[in-house]
């Protein structure tokens, strides 16, 4: 473990007991239906916290007044078909620290969600099984004999998580931007796009591209020697550059959560600051090069020093490694610690006051979902993922039913720093072919009806490190 991880996960933490226990007397939170009232600017640092391949209903799929796992007396009501044993399978309660999940790309998605009738789970596990592909690298590839996509975990596995849910704001209809695995995604939440391109540092020369952005026709030359994408096509760093907006990408040095050609038995490649990789992707963007930028993206061990220090900058993005990511067959219970850590190293700073946190989880990992996703273009949404928002201005034990995805952090951000400007290539003096302007998409939410600015700022809520 990181050793400023470690120093921070052996910090003794505040027990918010009421945090942690159910709401009784069957009361439901309270639900976002009213515009957030109050001044946006409060919030000077906004903190995007991205975990690995859960879908809403793994996590979340109980939690009381959410659209969670449709039941009747206590039973789900799904069966999902299992061609490898024969019948079906219901949503069921999975203590196990350790899951397996299922295949998550481009073509799963296509599967697991079968037309809308969201029941191809189980055989997209079973055949990733017998391939052993789209899962972390890991030496007990034994088959998947017996898939866990339909198991879910509660307060009892995720306390933590479900703490954070009573006391904030929980997102159930929160959707992966893109209808595809991690790389993708990592690409749409720094630039709303995912491409591949064909000239260096020509915007104009990038075609859309879902499922595999890293291998361009013709790649160049990269860090290392070896050979690398160029993402020529405009991100969010370079308005946030033409704005004289700080930002800061977190890396956790060690194993990428996942193998970058699908399969269990491929190489891990290492992660971090200076290694750029799927979820590293900024060093390979021309904009950021070209702005000189690529010491922004900094080892973790900074992010503390900064949230110690009252320096958090104004935008910042943390990517896990491979142990805390919580990427099958990544422990649970350490990528919870990992987060919890993060979190209240925020709240016991100086820029808690000011600071807005998004928590999600990158892609669905396969994991059982009950809720088809809208589609707004050719490439998503994707399937439903827990998503969380901590803040002293957020709304108490509220649940936002918005229709939203990763698009709103970067829509929010845009609001708060840009004055409103979007990565839009009619106005951002960048032009690139995408497809459309996500962050204007009609069905996306609004994250500012998650807060209420006229409150005063709410005290830390600081939780044990559970492991």
């Amino acid at each position: 473990m990181h050793v400023a991880v470690g120093k921070r996960l052996a910090v003794t933490a505040l027990v918010i007991l009421c945090a942690l226990a159910p709401r009784g007397g069957g009361a439901q939170p309270h639900l976002v239906v009213a515009s957030a009232a109050g001044d946006i600017h409060k919030i000077q640092h906004i903190v995007i916290i991205m975990q690995e391949n859960r879908s809403f209903d793994s996590y979340f799929g109980t939690y009381p007044g959410a659209d969670g796992i449709p039941m009747r007396g206590g039973v789900p009501l799904a069966c999902v078909s299992d061609p490898a044993h024969g019948g079906c399978q219901r949503p069921y309660h999975d203590a196990n620290d350790r899951n397996t999940g299922g295949p998550h790309g481009a073509q799963s998605f296509v599967a697991d969600v079968n037309g809308g009738a969201m029941d191809g789970f189980i055989a997209e596990a079973e055949r990733g099984g017998r391939a052993c592909s789209g899962y972390s690298n890991d030496p007990r590839c034994a088959g998947h004999e017996h898939p866990d996509v339909m198991g879910y975990h509660d307060q009892r596995e995720i306390p933590n998580y479900w703490a954070y849910a009573h006391n904030f704001v929980l997102q159930d209809r929160m959707f992966e931007p893109n209808a595809s695995w991690s790389l993708p995604e990592h690409l749409f939440m720094v630039s709303e796009w995912s491409a591949k391109c064909s000239r260096a540092g020509d915007p104009r020369s990038c075609v859309n591209e879902l499922q595999n952005p890293d291998r361009p026709a013709r790649p160049r030359r990269g860090f290392g020697g070896t050979m690398a994408p160029d993402y020529a096509w405009t991100d969010l760093t370079y308005l946030l550059h033409a704005h004289h907006v700080s930002w800061a990408y977190y890396v956790f040095s060690g194993l990428e959560p996942d193998t970058e050609d699908g399969s269990m038995y491929g190489v891990q490649r290492r992660l971090g600051a200076r290694t750029p990789g799927i979820w590293n992707p900024l060093p390979y963007f021309d904009t950021v090069r070209d702005d000189d930028e690529l010491e922004n993206v900094q080892d973790i061990s900074h992010f503390y020093e900064a949230a110690k220090r009252g320096t958090l900058p104004a935008v910042s993005w943390i990517c896990p490694d491979s142990i805390h990511s919580e990427h099958p067959p990544a422990l649970v219970s350490v990528g919870q610690a990992y987060v919890t850590s993060l979190i209240n190293a925020i709240m016991e700073g100086p820029d808690w006051h000011s600071t807005a946190i998004f928590l999600a989880w990158d892609d669905w990992g396969g994991f059982y979902d009950h809720v088809r996703p809208p589609a707004v273009d050719q490439n998503g949404y994707g399937l439903r993922v827990p998503g969380l928002v901590i803040s002293p201005y957020a709304r108490a034990g509220a649940i936002d039913h918005q229709t939203l995805s990763f698009d709103a952090y970067v829509k929010f951000i845009e609001d708060d720093f840009l004055g409103g400007a979007r990565i839009d290539p009619a106005t951002d003096g960048r032009p690139d072919p995408r497809p459309d302007v996500r962050e204007n998409v009609s069905i996306l939410g609004d994250l500012r009806e998650d807060f209420d600015f006229t409150q005063a700022p709410r005290a830390p809520m600081l939780l044990p490190v559970i492991r």
